[in-house]
C-alpha cells in the first residue's frame, strides 16, 4: 500500500507562502467577496467556494491522491457521493450490517424517488454478483461488526458489469486503508471521526479520480447548499496535521488492548481484525497499512454492558468514535442487529497501559 507523504502533507501550505504570510491557515469567515468586473477565477459566493475549503481540500486531496470535495457532515459527504450517481431506474447495492443511517437514507428517500435497494451481509456481500447493479456502496471493516470485503475482487465485478463502487473508509481513514488504490471508483469519509480527532466538529469528504464525478458531486453540493462552514473546514484542518500520531497511537493501543482482551473471563466474545484468530484477519493482514483502532466485545448481559461502559474512568459513553478520548457504546440502542450486550470501543490517545488498567478495572468490577 502506497502510504501519503504525511511530512509533505504538513508543508503543503509552507512551501507556498510569500513573505510575512502566516504559517497557520487563516480562517475566512466571509459570505460576500469583493467582485468587482468578471467574476471568472476568484471566490464569488459563500455557497459556492471559500478560501479555507480550498487549502483542506488540497490537503485532502494529498492524502487520498485524488480530487477531493469538503461537505458538512458525513451523511453529507456519503448523500453528495450517492445523489451524484444513482438516477430513477437505479439499483443500489448496500450493506445491511453496515452504518444504519445510510440505511436510512435509501429506504426513507432513495426509494421514494424510484432507486431499487437491495441489501446484503458482509459475510456474503458478493453472493448474487454485480450484474444489473448501478451502484455497489460498500463498508470494510463494516461498522459496527468489522467484517471485511476483499474490495478489488469486488471493484473488478462491478466495473465490468458497467457499475460504480463507492467505499465508507470512515473506519481507517487513507493512512489505513487506501480503497481508491485497491480499485474503487469514488471514496466517502465521515471527517468527524479520526480525521478531525477531537470531537468538536461535524466533517466529511468525497475522493474519487473520476472527474465526471467529481463534476456531479460539485454540482451536488453548489446547488443543495451542503456545504461546510469554514470555521469547521479550519479546524478539521488542524487535526489532519496531528492525524499521523494520533492513527498510530490508536491503533497501537488498540492492539494491546484486544489482545488482553480476548483472554478475559467477562468478555464472551471480542472482534479485532489485528487478531490471529479474528474471521477479517487474513483481508486486513493483506488489504489495510494498520488493523485500526475500533474494537468489539461483548459481555454476558445489556445491565453489565452498560456498568462497564459508565463505571470505566477512562472511557467516555457516547455515539461516534475516532477521538483522542477512548469511549464505547451498546450498539443495540440505535436498531443495529447485534447482541444487547455488544459493545463497539473506540480507543483513543491514552497512555495504553493506563487505559488497560482502567478496563480491566471495570471488567473486574462486574
Amino acid at each position: 500500500m502506497t502510504r501519503p507523504k504525511t511530512g509533505e502533507m504538513l508543508h503543503l501550505r509552507g512551501n507556498a507562502l510569500d513573505k510575512g504570510e502566516p504559517v497557520a491557515l487563516p480562517l475566512t469567515q466571509s459570505s460576500m467577496f469583493h467582485l468587482p468586473g468578471d467574476p471568472d477565477g476568484h471566490a464569488s459566493y459563500g455557497r459556492v467556494d471559500n478560501p479555507t475549503w480550498v487549502h483542506l481540500e488540497h490537503v485532502l486531496s494529498h492524502l487520498e491522491n485524488a480530487p477531493c470535495l469538503s461537505f458538512p457532515s458525513g451523511m453529507g459527504a456519503i448523500s453528495a457521493a450517492l445523489f451524484a450517481t444513482v438516477k430513477a431506474g437505479s439499483r443500489l447495492l448496500i450493506p445491511s450490517d453496515g452504518y444504519y443511517v445510510t440505511r436510512l437514507l435509501a429506504d426513507r428517500f432513495l426509494s421514494n424517488l424510484g432507486v431499487s435497494i437491495v441489501e446484503r451481509p458482509t459475510t456474503a456481500f458478493a453472493e448474487g454478483g454485480f450484474d444489473g447493479i448501478d451502484v455497489v456502496f460498500l463498508e470494510s471493516p463494516s461498522n459496527p461488526g468489522l467484517d471485511m470485503l476483499d474490495l478489488p475482487a469486488i471493484a473488478r465485478p462491478v466495473r465490468e458489469a458497467g457499475g460504480i463502487t463507492i467505499a465508507d473508509n470512515t473506519t481507517m481513514t487513507p493512512l489505513g486503508q487506501r480503497p481508491l488504490d485497491l480499485g474503487v471508483d469514488v471514496v466517502v469519509s465521515s471527517d468527524t471521526k479520526a480525521m478531525g480527532g477531537h470531537s468538536d466538529l461535524l466533517m466529511g469528504h468525497v475522493a474519487s479520480r473520476d472527474a465526471q464525478i467529481m463534476e456531479r458531486v460539485e454540482e451536488w453540493r453548489r446547488v443543495s447548499g451542503a456545504i461546510p462552514g469554514p470555521h469547521e473546514a479550519w479546524l478539521l484542518h488542524r487535526g489532519l496535521e496531528t492525524l499521523d500520531v494520533r492513527f498510530d497511537r490508536m491503533c497501537s493501543s488498540a492492539q494491546v488492548l484486544a489482545e488482553r482482551l480476548a483472554s478475559h473471563p467477562a468478555v464472551k466474545h471480542i472482534r479485532y481484525p489485528g487478531l490471529p484468530g479474528d474471521p477479517s484477519h487474513a483481508l486486513a493482514a493483506a488489504q489495510t497499512a494498520r488493523f485500526g483502532f475500533l474494537l468489539t466485545i461483548t459481555l454476558e448481559s445489556e445491565a453489565k454492558a452498560e456498568q462497564f461502559i459508565n463505571a470505566c474512568p477512562l472511557l467516555r459513553p457516547a455515539t461516534s468514535f475516532g477521538g483522542v478520548h477512548s469511549s464505547a457504546e451498546r450498539r443495540a440502542r440505535w436498531g443495529d442487529a447485534v447482541d444487547p450486550a455488544f459493545i463497539r470501543l473506540s480507543v483513543g490517545c491514552e497512555p495504553v497501559e493506563e487505559l488497560r488498567r482502567a478496563i480491566e478495572a471495570s471488567l473486574n468490577a462486574l
